[in-house]
């Protein structure tokens, strides 16, 4: 304790130690991927043999593997902005009205979070089965929206909790409707949090694999295009390459979500 009579905190010297070697066993072998995807062999081991990049380089001629690209982007896509739409109306619904069973609507809303997706994904497949639905990307889009809005129900909750009732309230008495006062003052207030939730939902799409492998047709999505190649000695690099660029945009794309999500949060 200080002289004035306040607490100095120390730093927690086990919990950053604790905090060291989760990063470490969480993010090192992560980072050997992009590190063999410069290696100059199709095999994946120590002493590396040499640096290259024609890995990337092959990249640009491969046309299964930009068609599968372009139908993970636009699964993806249509997921998070349906996601997103969903989270809107659910999260405002949960936290402007008082209905009966509140709490058990949003342990439903969330149960995708903690039940394994592959039960999910071996449930769809028999439905859509037995009610003879064909098997494409309108399927894997079904089951990434099952698995995608949770999280944007949960990104977009706090933004709701911490807007002011009484700037509706204010425009209510304005003259405005409840169509217009969404759009002009309950909009803008939770913007960033749509956004978050965009990018976010659209991330967790984009590389879902457990719901593509159980849903996937005749088009496959990229990461049912990498798990196809991993048969292939010999494309198992450029597979490499491609996993090392995906996974510097999702780090990306989840950073910039995390930081607009918060956006707005600190100044209050």
């Amino acid at each position: 304790m200080s002289d004035r009579g306040t607490y100095i905190e120390r730093p927690n010297r086990p919990l950053q130690v604790y905090a060291a070697i989760f990063l470490i066993v969480l993010y090192v072998p992560i980072l050997f991927i992009p590190l063999f995807s410069f290696n100059d062999s199709i095999y994946v081991s120590f002493p590396l043999t040499g640096f290259t990049t024609k890995w990337y380089s092959e990249l640009w001629s491969r046309e299964p593997l930009w068609n599968a690209l372009w139908n993970s982007v636009k699964v993806g896509a249509v997921v998070s902005v349906i996601c997103t739409i969903l989270g809107v109306i659910a999260a405002r619904a949960i936290t402007r009205y008082r209905m009966p069973g509140k709490s058990a609507l949003v342990t439903f809303l969330m149960m995708p979070l903690v039940i394994p997706g592959i039960i999910f994904g071996v449930a769809l497949l028999v439905l859509l089965s037995r009610a003879g639905v064909p098997l494409s990307l309108y399927t894997v889009g079904l089951g990434h929206l099952i698995v995608c809005l949770p999280f944007a129900v949960a990104t977009l909750l706090p933004r709701f909790e911490g807007f002011d009732p009484s700037m509706e309230e204010a425009s209510a008495d304005l003259g405005e409707n409840g169509w217009f006062t969404f759009w002009r003052v309950t909009f803008p207030m939770v913007f960033p949090g749509v956004v978050a939730s965009l990018l976010l939902t659209f991330t967790i799409s984009f590389d879902e694999f457990i719901m593509a492998f159980f849903l996937t047709g005749t088009d496959p999505t990229l990461p049912m295009y990498i798990w196809g190649q991993l048969r292939f000695p010999q494309q198992f690099p450029s597979v490499l390459a491609m996993s090392s660029l995906i996974l510097f945009a999702s780090f990306v794309l989840v950073f910039i979500a995390q930081w607009i999500g918060r956006m707005g949060l600190e100044k209050k």
